[in-house]
């Protein structure tokens, strides 16, 4: 039997509830009846009316029970109440005249079967049109439509739409209850009546206008809709509808009675017609036209009439739509009519967009918001805010249901269909899955599915079976061993799946690492000269740093994993944890690298190599047993994780010791494992107190409670412990330590939650005493063992009296300075009293010393002085503009500062050189750890470009990284050396750049890396290093000061010690003991010493203009010339030794050596001599010994760099050419021998053959050195032969006129060729260097040109044949330029070559037909002129398309795009050239007056280019030598080029020979001038580093090359057709021929064309970008809706800090992007691909992030506001790429650059927006990270060159500096209040220090730029960027105590920071 069901049962009408016993199974029915029966009070009325209701709480949501159900249909419990109540009651409904009717309603109806009622007593068939609705009489809700603003602004937007609303007459105030829903279950208020009305008055309704009481209802609605405005209508209109009223309520019109006046014109006319002149008399016109009509037949009229109105049967609603592209909201009304949804121009009434409701995929309303989905009809959705989406919604949903309502009974037989079909019912209700087993060896999701299934009974196979009855079977027992089945255990989440993927890659990692530290690395024979040695010790100072700096992270990796996995698994943060890991597991990767290296330098009798690998293998084993114990799955006891991490500790103490880095002061360590040990002790009497009172707690909550917070205080304390012994071998690290000070906060927290636990759980006051007093003993303990942290973080030994007695005095005396002119301060009365106590202190220190005793005197005399002036100033306090007393104070002051200063100068310079240490290895550290994150994240990261340029700074880094460890380690071991502190400031400044380049890169790589931890700690790592390059760059500063003008002696020994190296290296040569170092390769070595001579020359000109100078001024900037040389040159030695160690022939090795050890040797002269210069300003024998030095320098450089292969054979065939070119010299020569027609044979025979090897040395150049030697060797006998022809032919010449201008041409040829040689040493010696490619092909060109005049000039052949000869020497000089082109071959932009290609085909297709037309007339001269045209025309199209080639292979997003230098030494090169031949021109005797004038034009224009680049050049570079050296040369390009003018205008005048004289000697200082700024500009600091093609780059060039190749031959082959037929023009076959390949130039020129427009650059990837964004629109949208209808699933695999952090820095790189993308929009083609490409490729992690935080934030506002922004910047994106495409970087396409500036600026605007957003956010998590990291970049920006030109003046900057320094200072002392009162209020100040600082960098940075003179600027960056580190401290404090708001220890932290900041504000 079923148990009966107990149920209570109350009858509503007299409240009576009574307790009855049901069969489940009983109907409903029934049990109404037994109620009947035996319930009394429920024996009234019809038992039909009555029936039972099952309540809820909420009122939409009760129930009515069906007579025909049972009672376990509705799942009843016992004890369930069920209302047994009257199913019928009153309601009143308004109808549609307006009459109110009372109708009885059956609450238990649908409100759909209620309508069938009621429109059935009134006459309405179409019941579906027609809905109940209620009208809203709330008040209005204070959150309106503009739900994106806020405050005032807020409230003042919404009383615009409210009365927006009002005057529209919208319906937003109408709720249509849903058809298809209960009536009771709808929220009506029963004591206002209903309205029936129609969902919206539709033209397609149909009318019964045989029933007078439809046409009532119709009239109705049209007149109050036209009257109240719903409907607008014009005057005329008006005034028609005013006089069909009129008949219809006066009848026919009478002319007495119906005259102005008569009307009240309210109820005839809309409100805005009222006033209107002669309205009464038009609706009387109107009335009389209308004539007998009756009422019935007048309000049909009317009815007719406005149902033709356009706005008719709208449903209107005012709502708010965003701007696309903007984060702004404009007033829209969204219409809906039975069909269709308008967007309708809220003024005008004009329809925008309609949508059909049949396109209508899905919709959502959310309380603020409502959004529709066209599916595939429309790409986006559509959005708009309202407070109204729920009744659009309702009454979309009602037309749909009409629409599908028509639908189906059209698809049924029979117009109504069938409706005695059956009703299908389907009741599915949900199963909870049961994991049965979890796989763990692939990745991916675990799938949830039912395994629930039907059951199925089979009858047995060996019939019935007999059971047992009445005694149990005996107990069986089986025990089973071994691991749980996985299957049981819970599932993982999705976030813990992540971790076990991080770990499992981990865990093969470190088993790699293992296997890899089972052998040393095999190292190639090292030599034991000077330089082997340097590099050995060297390298085992580099391993020693990287090892330690990875064990820091190893240690510091443990710790935090220990941290993180403290608490409850729910709320831990596996991302974080998963970063912790990953970081681990790749320092371990990085850190076997150089232990394997390590111990192969190490390894030596007593195997310590072998130790140092079984120690790092330790560390291994002991990572893998954590890796293991932390794994979800392991369900491993806390104490293991405990263990293995303290295992890593030794391990890691263990392996420090092997390397002999571990910390030197074991003591320390020591101390601190007894403090921690003493908070454990603490702990524990703590953990017994706590156990005293819940053994009296009475409430067991309670109780339970107090037992799990001393628990958890136990397990803190543990965790501290095992942390303090994981982190105690590697204290020293910043990171170890904070470590360390989390887990002791956690303890502080448990504590706190202990004492609570014990408060609230007794009253007991002597058990909570002694409860509060352990409490203090374990917050005393732990208090001593961060004290005892923070010292050792705070760098060293406590600070002594007499340091601090110093710092006081400095830093008072300055407050002296600061508050003069307010002589009434108390502050400088005090200070003057705090100087003189703390001098007599520093006085009697210095005396016990006996070292400074003239300064203790000077000191003392000081201080008298300034005693005596104090009563000065105490007599200026009622006089405080006494000027005179006020400068006595000063000037004492000062004294005091100097002789304070002085005395304590060794202990202030020691104390800066410590801490710069400090910084340098903290940032080297940082910087390793940068690459080792790098380097982990690279399988993972997405986007190629962002890749590419990580890995290359990475290697810069790399680089610069074993620099700063040996400035470390030298400055450390020697600490009293002054070369060995510069040597570490110098690393240190020099580390800055590429640093600063190293975080870009890796934040500009962290969105795009896909796996989450790899993402985490390259973002990390990226931060910790802009961190440490601020201290750096901080420190640097100011032990530069301290250590100042040492630099040039420091570079004189450096150069020493490089000269005494190479000696060594000739001697250990001498004994065949000289080995290459490891790496180093003949051609590697060769290459080098090639690009550093350039180096090498560019710093030594520095070094010459600073000399030249001789002013104090200079000297700063000749010490960083002299280091900048040195540096040089210690690249040169090491290049040289390398050459000579990788070369086998004694000789050669001799020549490098002695050749290097000259240049060094005469180096240190000249650094000597400009040391002089400096002590001798002016003297004019120092000048001249310089210049001598320099000389000498610069020919052992020449020497240096002749000693490499090849280069001796160069020399020789220069030196022949040389020598043959003498001969012609001579006056007069001898007479031809031979016949006219053979010299002028053997010259064109001669000519080709020289033409040909210029060609073979080009090509061979890029070859071997052999190579290079055996074309120069055979150019220089080729030449030879050319000369000698050349010659013999000017024996020829008839005049002596004649014979001097072949002479002439021939020294020109000879030049040309000289320059061709030059030229191809020069690639050979260095194939990097820019432009050398093209100024080789470009001085082939030039020997080919010179032949072609000599050739033009000497033959005498028929007309026409010697220029088509000229023109195939053209052309094959010319197709070089095709094979090639990965370098740039002039200066067009893409577009320029497309105007290029279609001119020069223009002028190519008229000189063709001019040939071909010349030869059949024989007009030979012009036939000549012709094929000269033609051939200069092919050549400019050669040009051009080898440059569009270029700039196509470039700009595939494939290709590495260059960066762009300081300089383009390009443009140098090529103005130098053009400036020389000008020159050359001027000064030659041949010239003509238009030539003379044409040569002054070039020179004028190139050095004015020339200048301007330098200025240019200056103002971007932070390199204060090269910023003057810059302006220098320009100056002295400028001078010489105004004195040349002067001598060409003379020579202008009067063509003598004395003026051509002084031109000439003009020529030279510019010459001279201008040569010596393109060997400075060549220095490889300035250049730019050169585009790389990739093979995609390379195919995209093919077309265009093809069809220039097939170009170029078949005009070649047309112009020697044209030579034949120019002879014999009667031979029809040829002419054919050359009609042939005419055809062929022609079809390849269109080729040409179509290729070069077919790829324009990035207008592939603009389409492909755009594509992109719009996908990620599409999803942004998508998640709104889901977000709308509050089903956005939640991501659980990422905590949301992770996911703030990620959008944060995706929106960061997007903000990066927006100016390069319009810089390339506007006119760089070539970059526009590789920018557009990189920008859309962080709009997926961009919106991934954005979705999962959405999905993450329980406030549906913020959801909305973050997905709202992130779709803004989507769109301004998309905006951006679509000008982009427009404008294609073409700039002579000015007007789309309006549209580039102006999308550019939206998208700047939505990012902005969007960055305030989530710096609310994080700030109020006390997340500071992205506020640090903005500091830090401000920081960085200051030292970045010059900013853009500046607008305003000095004054204006500096004002607002002061502003924004004192918001600075009023939010720090702001700050210091909050941490007492409200720590929550924190994260907003914060953000706020974060932006004013911002604002006041770009001002300073500006300041600085204008500030005069220089100093002032450069104190003006020094002070704000220490400000700025302040701001940084302040910013992680504040963040510190947000999260821990009782942290007593970060609030003194705190409060000290905000001093110090308003301090350096001060």
């Amino acid at each position: 039997t079923m148990v009966a069901l107990s149920l209570k049962i109350c009858v509503r009408q007299c409240n009576v509830v009574k307790t009855m016993q049901f069969e489940p199974s009983t109907a409903v029915y029934d049990a109404c009846r037994i109620i009947r029966e035996r319930v009394p009070e429920a024996q009234t009325g019809q038992a039909s009316d009555y029936g039972l209701f099952l309540s809820d709480d909420d009122p939409r949501k009760g129930i009515w029970l069906e007579s025909g159900r049972t009672l376990d249909y509705y799942m009843l419990r016992n004890g369930d109440i069920l209302e047994y109540k009257k199913k019928q009651r009153p309601q009143k409904v308004r109808m549609l005249d307006g009459a109110v009717k009372t109708i009885m309603v059956d609450d238990s109806k649908t409100v759909g079967e209620l309508l069938v009622t009621i429109c059935s007593r009134i006459g309405i068939t179409n019941y579906e049109e027609y809905s109940l609705i209620q009208e809203s009489t709330e008040e209005k809700k204070e959150d309106g439509t503009a739900t994106l603003k806020k405050d005032r602004t807020l409230l003042r937007d919404e009383r615009k739409m409210e009365k927006l609303k009002a005057k529209l007459h919208t319906d937003d105030d109408f709720f249509f209850l849903g058809h298809t829903r209960i009536y009771k279950n709808q929220y009506i208020n029963k004591k206002r009546p209903l309205h029936l009305r129609s969902f919206g008055i539709q033209k397609q309704q149909k009318v019964n206008w045989h029933a007078p009481f439809s046409i009532q209802c119709f009239f109705l609605f049209a007149r109050d809709d036209i009257l109240n405005g719903s409907h607008p209508v014009s005057f005329e209109k008006a005034c028609e509808f005013g006089g069909h009223q009129a008949q219809i309520q006066f009848g026919p019109h009478v002319e007495h009675k119906h005259k102005p006046g008569f009307l009240d014109l309210k109820e005839f006319l809309p409100k805005e017609y009222i006033k209107q002149r002669g309205a009464e008399k038009k609706i009387f016109q109107e009335h009389k036209n209308c004539g007998e009509m009756s009422e019935i037949e007048a309000k049909v009229k009317y009815v007719k009439l406005a149902r033709s109105l356009r706005t008719y049967g709208v449903s209107f609603f005012l709502v708010k739509e965003k701007m696309k592209g903007k984060n702004k909201l404009v007033p829209r009304l969204l219409g809906i009519t039975k069909d269709s949804v308008l967007r309708v121009d809220e003024k005008t009434k004009e329809v925008m967009q309609e949508w059909p409701l049949t396109t209508v995929k899905r919709w959502a309303a959310s309380p603020k918001s409502f959004t529709l989905d066209f599916g595939e009809y429309q790409e986006s959705y559509y959005s708009v805010q309202t407070t109204e989406g729920e009744q659009i919604s309702q009454l979309i949903a009602g037309y749909i249901d009409i629409i599908l309502k028509k639908k189906q009974s059209k698809d049924r037989f029979g117009l109504d269909g069938d409706e005695e079909s059956t009703m299908l019912e389907e009741s599915v209700s949900p199963k909870k899955s049961t994991i049965l087993q979890q796989q763990f060896n692939r990745t991916g999701k675990v799938e949830h599915g039912s395994v629930a299934l039907p059951a199925v009974m089979r009858s047995g196979s060996s019939g019935p079976e007999t059971f047992n009855v009445g005694s149990m079977p005996s107990p069986q027992q089986q025990v089973m061993i071994g691991q749980m089945h996985r299957g049981h255990m819970p599932p993982l989440t999705s976030a813990q799946q992540a971790l076990m993927g991080t770990i499992n890659t981990s865990m093969q990692a470190v088993q790699q690492a293992q296997a890899d530290l089972n052998e040393i690395d095999s190292l190639p024979p090292l030599g034991q000269d000077m330089a082997s040695r340097v590099w050995i010790q060297n390298k085992v100072d580099e391993s020693k740093h990287e090892i330690h700096s990875q064990v820091d992270a190893i240690t510091a990796g443990t710790a935090s994993v220990v941290n993180l996995t403290a608490g409850d698994p729910a709320d831990t943060d596996y991302t974080a944890v998963g970063c912790a890991i990953t970081t681990i597991s790749s320092n371990l990767t990085e850190m076997s690298k150089g232990v394997k290296l390590l111990a192969a330098l190490m390894d030596d009798e007593v195997r310590s190599g072998q130790d140092l690998l079984r120690a790092a293998r330790t560390l291994a084993g002991a990572v893998s047993d954590l890796l293991k114990a932390v794994e979800p799955a392991s369900g491993e006891p806390r104490q293991t994780v405990l263990t293995a991490a303290g295992s890593i500790g030794q391990a890691s103490g263990e392996l420090l010791r092997q390397i002999g880095e571990n910390e030197t002061d074991e003591r320390f360590q020591d101390v601190l494992m007894s403090l921690a040990k003493a908070v454990a002790n603490a702990a524990a009497m703590l953990v017994l107190k706590a156990k005293n009172v819940a053994q009296v707690a009475e409430d067991t909550v309670l109780q339970n409670r107090v037992i799990a917070a001393a628990t958890q205080c136990a397990l803190s304390t543990s965790q501290l412990v095992a942390c303090a012994k994981v982190v105690s071998p590697t204290i020293s690290s910043p990171v170890c330590q904070e470590q360390l000070i989390e887990a002791g906060k956690l303890v502080d927290r448990s504590v706190e939650g202990c004492v609570k636990a014990c408060q609230a759980a007794t009253d007991d006051g002597e058990l909570l005493k002694q409860v509060s007093a352990a409490a203090s003993v374990v917050s005393q303990a732990l208090n001593d063992l961060l004290q005892h942290v923070r010292q050792f973080a705070s760098r060293g030994e406590p600070i002594g009296r007499y340091d601090q007695a110093t710092d006081t005095i400095m830093n008072v005396t300055e407050s002296i300075f600061s508050s003069m002119g307010d002589a009434g301060k108390p502050s400088s009365s005090q200070a003057l009293n705090t100087v003189a106590g703390n001098s007599k202190f520093v006085k009697v220190k210095k005396k016990k010393k006996n070292a400074f005793f003239n300064w203790g005197k000077k000191l003392d005399f000081s201080l008298s002085k300034l005693n005596a002036d104090f009563l000065c100033h105490q007599g200026a306090a009622a006089n405080p503009d006494n000027e005179d007393q006020q400068q006595r104070l000063r000037e004492a002051a000062e004294g005091l500062r100097v002789a304070t200063n002085a005395a304590a100068q060794n202990a202030i310079k020691k104390k800066l050189v410590n801490r710069l240490e400090a910084a340098a290895k903290q940032t080297a550290a940082a910087a390793t750890q940068t690459i080792a994150a790098s380097q982990n994240a690279a399988a993972s990261n997405k986007n190629t470009a962002a890749h590419q340029q990580l890995v290359q700074s990475c290697k810069a880094i790399a680089d610069h990284i074993p620099q700063l460890v040996q400035g470390v380690r030298g400055s450390q071991s020697q600490p009293e050396d002054l070369s060995a502190q510069l040597a570490l400031i110098i690393a240190s400044q020099n580390f800055l750049q590429p640093g600063s380049k190293m975080v870009a890169s890796a934040k500009a790589a962290v969105p795009t890396v896909a796996d989450q931890a790899a993402a985490m700690q390259l973002s990390q790592c990226a931060k910790n290093l802009a961190t440490s390059l601020a201290e750096l760059r901080s420190s640097t500063q100011k032990a530069h000061e301290a250590c100042g003008p040492m630099e040039i002696d420091s570079a004189l020994t450096s150069v020493q010690t490089l000269k005494n190296e190479l000696q060594d290296a000739k001697m250990a040569a001498a004994e065949g003991q000289l080995k290459p170092l490891p790496g180093e390769t003949l051609e590697k070595c060769a290459q080098d010493l090639g690009s550093t001579s350039k180096a090498v020359g560019s710093s030594m000109a520095q070094l010459l203009t600073c000399a030249a100078q001789g002013n104090e001024h200079y000297t700063d900037f000749q010490g960083v010339a002299a280091r900048e040389t040195a540096q040089a040159l210690k690249t040169l030695a090491q290049a040289a030794r390398g050459v000579a160690a990788s070369s086998n022939d004694p000789q050669a090795v001799n020549s490098m050596l002695d050749s290097a050890r000259d240049v060094m040797e005469g180096s240190a002269m000249l650094i000597q001599e400009a040391k002089q210069a400096l002590v001798l300003p002016g003297d004019a024998d120092s000048q001249q010994r310089l210049a001598q030095v320099a000389k000498a320098v610069s020919h052992s450089l020449n020497n240096c760099v002749n000693c490499l292969p090849g280069q001796k054979d160069v020399d020789m065939a220069l030196k022949s050419i040389g020598e043959s070119s003498k001969r012609l010299l001579v006056d007069s020569l001898p007479p031809s021998t031979k016949s006219f027609q053979e010299a002028q044979s053997e010259l064109n025979q001669a000519a080709a053959d020289l033409n040909q090897s210029a060609g073979d040395v080009v090509h061979s150049s890029r070859g071997t050195s052999r190579e290079l030697a055996a074309a120069s060797g055979k150019f220089s006998e080729d030449f030879d032969e050319f000369l000698d022809a050349g010659i013999e032919m000017a024996g020829q010449a008839q005049t002596k006129d004649d014979q001097l201008q072949v002479i002439g041409n021939l020294k020109n040829i000879s030049m040309a060729s000289s320059k061709l040689l030059l030229a191809a040493k020069s690639l050979s010696v260095d194939p990097g260097a820019p432009n050398a490619k093209n100024l080789l092909a470009a001085a082939a060109r030039a020997v080919t040109e010179s032949i072609n005049q000599l050739i033009t000039l000497c033959t005498q052949q028929a007309p026409g044949q010697k220029e088509c000869d000229n023109a195939l020497r053209e052309l094959e000089t010319v197709k070089g330029m095709l094979e090639n082109p990965n370098e740039p071959v002039s200066d067009l932009s893409y577009f320029d070559c497309i105007e290029s290609v279609m001119e020069n085909s223009k002028v190519l297709g008229e000189s063709m037909a001019g040939i071909s037309q010349n030869a059949k007339t024989g007009d030979l001269p012009v036939f000549g002129e012709c094929v000269g045209v033609a051939s200069k025309a092919l050549c400019g199209l050669t040009e051009a398309a080898a440059q569009a080639s270029y700039l196509v292979g470039v700009s595939d997003p494939n290709s590495q795009a260059g960066h762009q230098g300081l300089v383009d030494p390009i443009q140098f090169a090529r103005a130098n050239q053009a400036i020389q031949m000008a020159c050359q021109n001027l000064v030659d005797p041949a010239s003509s007056p238009s030539q003379v004038l044409s040569a002054a034009t070039i020179v004028a224009k190139h050095t004015s280019a020339l200048c301007n680049a330098c200025r240019i050049a200056s103002s971007k570079t932070a390199n204060p030598v090269a910023k003057r050296h810059f302006v220098q040369s320009a100056k002295e390009v400028a001078n010489s080029t105004a004195n040349l003018v002067k001598t060409i205008k003379a020579l202008d005048g009067d063509f003598s020979e004395e003026n051509r004289d002084k031109c000439r000697a003009a020529t030279y200082p510019l010459i001279e001038a201008v040569e010596n700024l393109t060997a400075f500009a060549s220095n490889p600091e300035f250049v730019s580093i050169p585009a790389q093609i990739s093979s995609e780059g390379s195919r995209a060039q093919e077309p265009i090359l093809t069809a220039a190749r097939t170009m170029l031959e078949s005009s070649g082959s047309l112009i020697k057709t044209a030579r034949s037929l120019a002879i014999n023009p009667k031979d029809p076959p040829t002419w054919s021929i050359l009609a042939g390949h005419s055809r062929i130039v022609s079809d390849s020129i269109k080729s040409l064309i179509t290729s070069i427009r077919d790829k324009a650059p990035g207008q592939r990837e603009c389409d492909s970008s755009i594509d992109s964004i719009n996908r990620c629109i599409r999803d942004i949208e998508q998640a709104s809706l889901a977000a709308v209808s509050q089903n956005l699933p939640t991501r659980d695999d990422i905590s949301l800090e992770a996911l703030q952090e990620q959008l944060t820095s995706s929106v960061q790189e997007i903000g990066h992007l927006i100016d390069p993308v319009t810089t390339a929009a506007r006119g760089e083609a070539a970059q526009l691909g590789h920018k557009v490409s990189q920008l859309a490729s962080y709009f997926e992690p961009l919106i991934l992030a954005a979705v999962g935080l959405a999905s993450k934030i329980l406030d549906h506002q913020q959801q909305m506001t973050v997905l709202d922004q992130t779709k803004t910047l989507a769109e301004s994106a998309l905006q951006m790429l679509y000008a982009a495409k427009e404008g294609g970087g073409n700039p002579k396409a000015a007007h789309t650059h309006d549209a580039i500036a102006e999308a550019a600026q939206l998208m700047k605007e939505a990012v902005d927006d969007i960055m305030v957003t989530l710096n609310e956010a994080a700030s109020e998590v006390g997340m500071v990270s992205g506020m640090v990291g903005s500091i830090a970049e401000a920081m960085s920006k200051l030292d970045e060159g010059t900013p853009p030109e500046p607008e305003g003046s000095y004054v204006d900057y500096q004002t607002t500096m002061v502003k924004y320094s004192k918001a600075i200072a009023v939010t720090a002392q702001e700050m210091m209040t909050k941490s007492v009162t409200n720590p929550e209020e924190l994260g907003g100040l914060a953000s706020q220090v974060t932006s004013d600082y911002g604002q006041l960098a770009v001002q300073g940075r500006l300041a600085a730029a204008t500030a005069e003179p220089e100093e002032i600027g450069f104190q003006i960056k020094t002070r704000v960027q220490e400000l700025g580190h302040g701001c940084i401290f302040l910013v992680q404090k504040a963040g510190a105590l947000q999260i821990s708001p009782t942290d007593g220890f970060t609030k003194r932290e705190l409060i000290e920071c905000a001093r110090a900041v308003t301090e350096k504000v001060v």
